[in-house]
């Protein structure tokens, strides 16, 4: 299908921007299964906290479904974490698939301590002034020994360990929360909102110190050998802020950021992102990955020279409640909307049946064949 290419050389000349021969099906997110984890026979808490388990996990989609590519991690708080954020593990049995939870932040309003006998219709506005005050004073710091902090070294082993084990055949991929989403992950993302237009000088420090200390966890990321990196700015999309804020706020930030990476870089925003694409085109990433709620056919349209990544919905019905055949043609649609690759609009949701699995790679091979191929 590919003039004898593989998956890895395949993904990245299309992240390079050069053409390839058919539609790859792989992610810069989570695309672990439950079907994988089980054949390991690792529970479903181990494998955020232990490399070894972690990079079996990531591998393990390509291994048993022939999935494009291995990525770490698996959730959102890593980088948090390092920074001083409180995240909680889950120690359930069984298949349950409970994530590690970000349980409290570094300025978070449970801290907050209302006066005694202050009125109930007083205490959230106090609650939200002295956390709007914590935020103006504080000051982030990064640690000097970053690679060695919390989970960031097991991230680290566990893409060093693909890179050795799967790395010739796949592309190993590493994300990151974006500046401003991530900066959502160490305090109270609806006070910053609302700081940001009242004191967009304050909420802007903060952001430059977040593209700082991503700039240097993705630096770390490179040099355990992960191929490219997605940037995942969840918080900035448009069902949460307006185009006008993304552009002065969030965007800049980006175009700080993506300059600082040395490998591919895909941006992915998730929810509505149709008023947004064009900006999101010149943040400097490699591609973009949008879900499903992007109108993809019309995206391609107003980019035709940009590398699209989706959109597929990777929850929910079809993918993990529906028959082989919808997922088939989930997969079939985006490749007609113009989908450089398949990629799933978000994590892939664990619990996805393996017949689904095989029948959305099977999918991949009948429609994604590039017609001057044929």
């Amino acid at each position: 299908m590919n003039n004898g290419q593989n998956s890895k050389e395949t993904i990245m000349k299309l992240l390079h921007g050069e053409k390839v021969d058919y539609v790859p099906n792989f992610s810069g997110m989570g695309s672990i299964t439950l079907y994988g984890i089980k054949q390991l026979g690792y529970r479903f808490n181990q494998i955020h906290v232990d490399p070894r388990k972690m990079a079996d996990a990531a591998a393990s989609t390509h291994r048993y479904f022939g999935f494009e590519s291995a990525v770490v991690p698996f959730d959102m708080g890593v980088e948090a974490e390092a920074l001083g954020s409180f995240v909680k593990y889950y120690e359930k049995e069984g298949d349950q698939i409970i994530y590690p939870t970000m349980a409290h932040k570094v300025i978070d309003r449970i801290d907050v301590q209302v006066p005694e006998g202050m009125p109930e219709s007083e205490a959230e506005p106090y609650i939200q002034k002295e956390i709007e005050r914590r935020i103006e004073e504080f000051e982030v710091k990064i640690p000097d020994d970053l690679a060695h902090q919390k989970r960031i070294p097991v991230v680290i082993e566990a893409i060093k360990l693909l890179k050795e084990e799967v790395g010739d055949k796949i592309p190993v991929g590493a994300w990151v929360l974006g500046p401003f989403t991530e900066l959502g992950q160490i305090m109270d993302l609806e006070v910053l909102l609302k700081m940001a237009a009242k004191k967009p000088a304050v909420v802007n420090r903060h952001l430059d110190a977040m593209v700082e200390y991503l700039a240097r966890v993705t630096a770390l990321y490179e040099e355990a050998g992960a191929d490219y990196i997605t940037v995942r700015e969840m918080g900035a999309t448009s069902s949460i802020m307006s185009p006008r804020m993304f552009k002065s706020l969030v965007l800049p930030h980006l175009q700080q950021l993506f300059p600082r990476i040395h490998v591919p870089a895909v941006l992915h925003i998730c929810g509505d992102t149709n008023p947004i694409v064009e900006m999101m085109a010149q943040s400097g990433a490699s591609a973009l990955s949008i879900d499903q709620m992007n109108r993809l056919s019309e995206t391609r349209q107003k980019l035709p020279n940009t590398v699209l990544l989706g959109n597929y919905k990777a929850f929910g019905n079809p993918f993990c409640d529906g028959e082989p055949a919808a997922v088939a043609g989930l997969m079939k649609k985006a490749i007609e909307d113009g989908a450089d690759a398949l990629w799933p609009g978000c994590d892939i949701w664990p619990v996805v049946p393996e017949e689904n699995m095989r029948a959305m790679m099977e999918a991949t091979w009948k429609y994604g064949v590039k017609e001057e191929n044929n």
